[in-house]
This record gives C-alpha cells, sequence and structure tokens, in this order.
C-alpha cells in the first residue's frame, strides 16, 4: 500500500482509489448521446479481457490502493459471465457498484445482493415512454421504470443518470425532481458531454444554473436544501424538504470538478484512460498477456494525466472537432 502514492498519485497530488472497469462496448440500446447512430465495430472477443484478467488486473490496482470499483459498459450485464467477475471480484477488499440501463437487472437482484452491490447507477433520460423510444431507439420504458421500482423494494441504493439535452429533455427536469418525493432516489441531471460521432453541439447543453433556476421557479427557495458532498463526488446535491429522495447536477462541461478526481478508467479490450477526456489510452492487456509488468505503464500514465479536462482548453473542449480522437462513451465506459 505504500507504494500507492508512487503509482496511483499523480504530479498535481490527486490520489486514485476509484477504478472504473468496462465489462463490454455491447449495449440492448442506441442512445445518440453515448454512440454513433451507424453504431460501433464489435473488437474480437479475444481482444477483450477474459474473467481471469479482469480479476488479476484489478487486484493489482486494489493492491495500490483502489477500494471503489465500478462495473460499467455498454450494458455489462450483456456479458454472459458476469455472474463470475462479480464473485471473483467480490473476495477483494473494495466495494463494488455498477452503471447499467436496468433493463435485464431484474433477473441478478439474487447475485447482487450475494455479493453485496448495492449501489446501482440506472440510466434513464425520459420519464415518458416515447421519447424513451426516440432516445434510446427501443422501447423497454416500462420494464426499465418497473425496475427501478424493483430495486428501491429491494432496498438498493439507486441513483438515476439522466444526461440533459436541450429541447429534448430539458422540459421533464421539475418532473425527475417530483419522482423524488415518494421514491428514496437520487436523481443525477448530468451535461451532455462531446465525444467521437455523438453530434455534441454546446447548445444543447443545459447548464447548473438552468437547471437551478428552473428548481427555484418551481420550490420555494427555502425548501430547496443544499445537501454535504461527498469527498472527490462530482455532483453538487440538493434535495426539496419533506422529498424522500434528493437530486444532483454534474457539471462536467461548464463547471468541471477535475480537481477532486479520484478516477481511471479500464476499457473492456484492457485500455488504461486516465481521464474521460483523455485522447490517449494505455495498454494494459497486452503486456499482461505476455507476462511483463504492468506498473511501470500504469505509473507513466498516472503521471502523465493533465489538470483538466484531458489537456484540451476551454476552447478546445468546446470544438467537438477536437473530441474525434477520443472514444465514444460505449466503448470507454461511463
Amino acid at each position: 500500500m505504500n507504494n500507492s502514492q508512487n503509482i496511483l498519485t499523480d504530479r498535481f497530488g490527486r490520489k486514485h482509489n476509484y477504478l472504473r472497469i468496462s465489462l463490454t462496448e455491447r449495449c440492448n440500446l442506441r442512445c445518440s448521446y453515448c454512440m454513433p447512430l451507424e453504431g460501433v465495430p464489435l473488437l474480437p472477443k479475444n481482444n477483450l479481457m477474459n474473467a481471469d484478467e479482469i480479476f488479476a488486473i484489478t487486484k493489482f490496482f486494489v493492491d495500490e490502493g483502489v477500494d471503489k470499483i465500478r462495473f460499467t459498459g455498454g450494458e455489462p450485464l450483456l456479458r454472459k459471465d458476469f455472474p463470475e467477475i462479480i464473485e471473483r471480484l467480490s473476495v477483494l477488499p473494495v466495494k463494488m457498484s455498477m452503471t447499467t440501463n436496468g433493463i435485464t437487472i431484474d433477473r441478478h437482484i439474487s447475485l447482487l445482493k450475494k455479493y453485496n452491490l448495492k449501489t446501482i447507477n440506472l440510466s434513464l433520460d425520459t420519464l415518458d415512454a416515447e421519447k424513451f423510444k426516440a432516445i434510446t431507439f427501443r422501447d423497454y420504458f416500462q420494464r426499465v421504470y418497473d425496475n427501478i421500482l424493483l430495486l428501491l423494494n429491494e432496498n438498493f441504493q439507486v441513483k438515476i443518470n439522466v444526461v440533459l439535452m436541450k429541447n429534448v429533455n430539458d422540459n421533464e427536469i421539475i418532473d425527475f425532481i417530483k419522482f423524488t418525493q415518494n421514491h428514496n432516489v437520487i436523481v443525477r441531471f448530468i451535461e451532455f458531454m462531446p465525444f467521437d460521432g455523438n453530434q455534441w453541439d454546446r447548445e444543447k447543453t443545459v447548464s447548473y444554473n438552468e437547471v437551478m433556476s428552473l428548481v427555484h421557479q418551481n420550490f420555494a427557495t427555502e425548501n430547496v436544501v443544499r445537501l454535504q458532498d461527498e469527498a472527490h463526488d462530482t455532483t453538487r446535491n440538493f434535495k426539496i424538504d419533506g422529498f424522500k429522495g434528493s437530486f444532483g447536477i454534474i457539471s462536467t462541461v461548464t463547471n468541471p470538478f477535475c480537481d477532486t478526481c479520484n478516477r481511471i478508467r479500464l476499457t473492456a479490450n484492457g485500455q488504461l484512460k486516465n481521464c474521460l477526456f483523455s485522447v490517449t489510452e494505455s495498454d494494459l492487456l497486452t503486456p499482461f498477456r505476455n507476462q511483463e509488468d504492468i506498473k511501470p505503464i500504469i505509473k507513466k500514465a498516472v503521471l502523465g494525466k493533465f489538470a483538466m479536462r484531458g489537456g484540451l482548453s476551454d476552447e478546445e473542449f468546446i470544438n467537438p472537432l477536437e473530441h474525434v480522437e477520443n472514444r465514444s462513451m460505449i466503448r470507454i465506459g461511463g
């Protein structure tokens, strides 16, 4: 653990104890903000980490100081060996969580409980079935909605991720907040972010100030309660007094939180990304399969992390052309 200062601490003193592991690039939705409309070419199975490799590489990070991991995708539950993966990693001294679209999670309730994976981030961008179909190109709204209620009934901690897009779902902000009145969920409004092929436009972004303006127009100021944010939290959290749940705003575009970042990402094909917006990646899988030491590669990747947004300036960040060298979100993992 003493070596974690050298391996997982970057030049700016940020300690990285949170590893996000993408299990697959496959997904059963087609959300345009996550992938190009034409989809993405899937890598051959042999190019992806298998269950043994996921465990061994994750264990290396845990030995170096990681104490929190999140399974992402694509849709992580599409991995046929997901039960084996979660069973293997459950022996490590980490808190496990998952990001999912919720379509098939009802089939895994017992498994998740068995291995104490009780924190679920579930993507849902609208409370309207027809709009859900328009955003995702799939007709699964009722299944997802029912599974949210099922998870709550089974005492999971549920965070609903809502990617806000102007003139698409920004008219539902108050509806989502009202959903927290009778449901103990955390609704998180996420700014639309630029990635390869997702037709990002700065004008589609709904800012923190715009969200809060709507909140104060619809709720008395004295009833809007600012909550204490957890360490390294990317969300500014609030609740309406008397409501069971709460809501938060993740403002990656207009108000980034890079100075407290503790996250690193491992893609499904074993590439280490030191920042969501980094255009560079570090291959861990190939040297691992060659029985080479991956420690110097991780150290170099962490030390190479920029202070903000993968090294992009504000001017570059609002230019979508600067993001074509980065992966689409579906191939990074959230």
